[in-house]
């Protein structure tokens, strides 16, 4: 089922036990933080804090902190679902004739069905406050972590549109909180925001800016997607949610914004205009440091009458956004497989914060094959980004990270089967020599082909024959009841 907002999917959560009503005062100022900390790493319920200290306004936080919850929250029983319904839109193929166009018209029609759809209002607009009625120092934002600069909006939905195209984007950028009209846009160069920007910066020209905070769950998800530039992300939220989401014009900008959100800002970017952002308690485990970003300048803020505000906590995984990122991973991999047939299936472990460890498993055609599947990876989108890219035959389980390091340790040769490369990385990387720059492994641990050099020969895996084995476990089984 597509939810109807945040509040809703907290009904749902509440009538299959998995909400916690917490109606103790609780401080935004750390101690959120713990709660959300224990909640998710001890496999805990999403949580509502009730009576927050300083404000009316309640928090929501570990909503999506499970893999039960993230599939609840896109309507999913598994997400071989998505696979294939994803598959199946993929193989949809240009008509050849009258007759294959009538073919396609249900499919047409369901696809279609996915657009965005404008309405003239919605519960964003029941309160509405202009520049000078509003301080967003009333929005209980958490400050997370001790060391973190100040209070940081966590699941913001960040709407721009590029200058020459009109396209619109929705991404995710953490925002903290300056002043009672300004916060940060820590958007990084190779975001899609920050290109917008940039369109502008040349020109001496603002950018116009609004920011979605508290959707259904399946809307903000989006936001946190590595899409392609050509892929409106309301527009895969309507085909996540099989419903189209409902987008409302700002009042003072030419953007429209989902009209179910709990809070809307609106205002402008000078791209020219940056500050001091951070620290900031990161999904690394560590803090990112203070560096410079632009502001955020805040002239309008509309908002429910009794709006709640949603809540992410990030640091030493796994955090709620290793769920979400497990999501992402299963979105991509049917879309994976349509432009690399040979990839059988690709795992982030949590451990590895995204983009530090990527698994693959492939089906090995080729000497080379797996040098190739790496430098595939690196030369796509935000996989560009990945520290260390571990390629396997097709028969291991990447997903049990035990068999994937027995198998890596006795299939490589070192100083034979590492690839190093140069190239962009992560700007949260604080390894790398340079910001946004430094070094990439690539780990061939694939059997080793003669035609690939190996002089020897491969042994084989240390196996039982089948009929034996099947034979000895029915014993097993009957005496060991």
């Amino acid at each position: 089922m597509a939810f109807d907002d945040l509040g809703q999917f907290l009904d749902m959560l509440e009538k299959d036990g998995k909400l916690l009503r917490i109606s103790e005062e609780v401080d935004p100022h750390l101690e959120i933080t713990r709660i959300l900390d224990r909640a998710v790493k001890e496999g805990g319920p999403a949580v509502l804090f009730e009576k927050v200290k300083g404000s009316r306004i309640k928090i929501a936080g570990n909503l999506l902190g499970s893999h039960g919850r993230m599939l609840k929250a896109l309507g999913l029983k598994d997400y071989a679902e998505i696979d294939e319904r994803l598959s199946a839109m993929m193989d949809i193929k240009a008509p050849q004739g009258l007759l294959d166009k009538l073919k396609m018209l249900p499919e047409l029609a369901e696809i279609s069905s996915f657009f965005p759809k404008l309405v003239k209002s919605g519960p964003c607009k029941e309160v509405i406050l202009t520049k000078g009625n509003f301080s967003l120092k009333e929005i209980p934002v958490p400050t997370c972590w001790p060391q973190d600069g100040g209070p940081f909006v966590t699941l913001p939905m960040v709407f721009t549109k590029d200058r020459e195209s009109g396209k619109r984007n929705c991404g995710m950028y953490r925002m903290q909180v300056f002043s009672d009209e300004t916060t940060g846009m820590h958007w990084h160069p190779h975001k899609h925001g920050a290109k917008h920007a940039m369109q502008r910066r040349a020109r001496g020209e603002k950018i116009d800016v609004a920011v979605a905070i508290g959707t259904d769950p399946a809307t903000y998800f989006c936001a946190a997607m590595p899409l392609p530039d050509d892929i409106d992300e309301m527009m895969f939220a309507g085909f996540l949610r099989k419903k189209a989401v409902e987008l409302v014009p700002c009042e003072t900008l030419p953007l429209e914004v989902p009209a179910n959100s709990e809070f809307v800002l609106e205002g402008w970017v000078d791209p020219n205009e940056l500050l001091d952002e951070g620290p900031f308690g990161d999904h690394t485990g560590y803090y990112s440091l203070t560096d410079k970003y632009p502001v955020f300048h805040v002239e309008c803020l509309t908002r429910r009458k009794e709006p709640i505000y949603p809540h992410t906590i990030v640091g030493r995984p796994p955090m709620e956004d290793a769920f979400m990122g497990y999501a992402i991973e299963r979105i991509a991999v049917p879309v994976l497989r349509k432009q690399f047939p040979e990839i059988v299936d690709m795992h982030m472990p949590f451990e590895g914060v995204f983009h530090n460890l990527v698994f693959v498993s492939i089906d090995k055609r080729y000497p080379g094959h797996a040098r190739k599947i790496m430098h595939s990876l690196w030369g796509m989108g935000q996989a560009m980004f990945t520290k260390v890219i571990v390629v396997v035959d097709s028969d291991v389980n990447i997903h049990d990270s035990s068999e994937v390091a027995w198998k890596v340790l006795n299939h490589i040769d070192p100083k034979r089967d590492m690839e190093f490369a140069e190239g962009p990385v992560d700007v949260l990387d604080h390894s790398s020599p340079l910001l946004g720059y430094g070094s990439k492994v690539g780990i061939d641990a694939t059997r080793k082909w003669k035609s690939e050099g190996f002089q020897r020969e491969w042994p084989d895996e240390v196996k039982m024959t089948p009929k034996i084995e099947k034979k000895m476990d029915e014993l097993w089984s009957k005496i060991n009841r």
